[in-house]
């Protein structure tokens, strides 16, 4: 590649065309996405980057879609410093398209919002654009990282959502989007940060019958599973099988998610036995966990089994 402190002309036509699919196409999909008064539970789930949401709550998303619930994975940035070897407005249009080909696998709907990787900032413009996310897709149950995680754009991801949860409901905060009539129940997703408190979750739910169709949608997040993201390297995408090779991608896959959730399984034990009961919980393999944020909502475990519907087929 030449020295040269000036962008090729590549890059400048896919920031451009960047520049473009969020100025005029995002309304749209607003538009595509207009609630339908159904009866499904309408939820959203947050993630810092274009792989987060997918990560964390991808199996469960599947299970509600599977019912016919209306569940979007929206990432607060667009990824653009996400990997070691590119970056820019190619890799938020490489992200943002992978995140699209998770969505539909899952049967799920994807969003990615126009904020630089790794500079997001909880400010009032943020919490507005967050609110008014939150608004358009009706939520009634909103995820989100916890706001002590490791990277600061987790962080406040879950910032900027606490601090939504109020506003949701107000009718002169952003007067332009109507208001929600009734707050979501608010909640985060898992992660194994200690202070200033471990994560506690309030609901595990079974994924032994969705994992393999996660594994089949996260297969598409290649930046990151195959490449490494941000912190792969040559090194990294040398230990994964070779392209050409899918199945033996996706087998290599599935073994690094089915240690990854069968240890949110183990770790929760006996929170998947409350809701799954003696024998069935101890039979669940995989799992994906949920902790209940104090502001929104405050569902009783009646209230918690009409959201997460899933126990009555799977015990």
């Amino acid at each position: 590649m030449p020295n040269s402190s000036f962008p090729s002309f590549d890059v400048l036509k896919a920031s451009l065309l960047l520049l473009t699919i969020n100025v005029f196409a995002i309304p749209a999909s607003f538009a595509a996405d207009a609630p339908v008064d159904d009866g499904k539970l309408r939820i959203i789930v947050f993630g810092a980057h274009p792989d987060d949401a997918e990560f964390k709550a991808g199996g469960t998303a599947a299970k509600w879609a599977k019912l016919g619930h209306h569940v979007k994975l929206c990432s607060v940035t667009n990824g653009d410093i996400g990997h070691w070897q590119m970056a820019g407005g190619p890799l938020a249009l490489r992200r943002a398209a992978e995140s699209a080909k998770v969505a539909k696998k899952l049967g799920v709907t994807s969003q990615v919002l126009d904020i630089h990787d790794g500079e997001l900032e909880p400010t009032l413009e943020n919490r507005r654009l967050i609110t008014k996310v939150i608004r358009e897709w009706k939520a009634d149950i909103v995820i989100s990282h916890r706001p002590w995680d490791y990277h600061p754009d987790h962080r406040y991801v879950g910032i900027l959502v606490q601090d939504a949860a109020f506003m949701v409901t107000v009718p002169f905060f952003c007067p332009d989007t109507p208001p929600l009539k009734k707050n979501p129940v608010f909640m985060y997703s898992s992660d194994g940060f200690q202070k200033p408190y471990p994560f506690k979750p309030d609901m595990v739910v079974s994924v032994d019958d969705v994992l393999d169709l996660k594994v089949e949608a996260l297969h598409e997040l290649e930046s990151q599973v195959y490449e490494g993201g941000a912190s792969g390297s040559e090194e990294f995408v040398r230990t994964v099988p070779p392209a050409a090779d899918d199945a033996g991608r996706k087998a290599w896959l599935k073994q690094r998610w089915q240690a990854r959730q069968s240890a949110e399984a183990d770790r929760y034990r006996s929170d998947v036995i409350r809701w799954y009961g003696d024998e069935a919980g101890k039979s669940v393999k995989y799992a994906e966990a949920f902790e209940l944020c104090e502001y929104g909502r405050r569902p009783n475990e009646a209230e918690m089994k009409k959201l997460f519907p899933f126990f009555s087929s799977e015990k």
